[in-house]
């Protein structure tokens, strides 16, 4: 004698919307938790003693720690958030700027030496090279100056 039990009749719908309520809020949860925990690291104005102490606390009473952190604390989580993000933006710029320093526009003298690898070729003449030097020249700042002008 075997009975199926059907789950939407032991379960019902109520039941399923509580649950996965219940669940959501088990997630939001453990990410305040963990955000909080972050926050506490971040943090430049703690010594490590107040960081162990808000660590204690936070896990040792995981609602009642979170909750004063958050008054205690809260209204300045996003600020430390977001000087840690442009902190961050500032060093990956730095590390783009000094990786890529080289591949940006070529120097004058670079510029110079292709220009005197095409003439030593014979793919331009001298008076093509004078011209395309003097543009360099120009570009490249004040000290250019000096050339000729027709």
């Amino acid at each position: 004698m075997s009975t199926q039990m059907y789950l939407a009749y032991d379960y019902p719908l109520l039941s399923m919307f509580w649950t996965l309520l219940w669940f959501f809020l088990w997630i939001m949860w453990f990410i305040l938790l963990f955000r909080i925990i972050g926050d506490i690291f971040r943090d430049d104005s703690l010594s490590g003693w107040g960081k162990t102490g808000w660590l204690v606390f936070v896990i040792v009473l995981p609602f009642l720690g979170v909750f004063i952190y958050l008054i205690a604390r809260g209204k300045d989580m996003g600020g430390r958030e977001v000087k840690h993000a442009q902190a961050q933006q500032r060093a990956f710029d730095d590390y783009i700027r000094e990786t890529a320093g080289g591949a940006g526009r070529p120097s004058s003298a670079e510029e110079l030496a292709k220009l005197s690898e095409i003439r030593a070729r014979g793919d331009i003449t001298d008076e093509e090279f004078r011209r395309a030097k003097e543009l360099v020249l120009a570009d490249h700042g004040p000290s250019a100056g000096s050339g000729t002008a027709t």
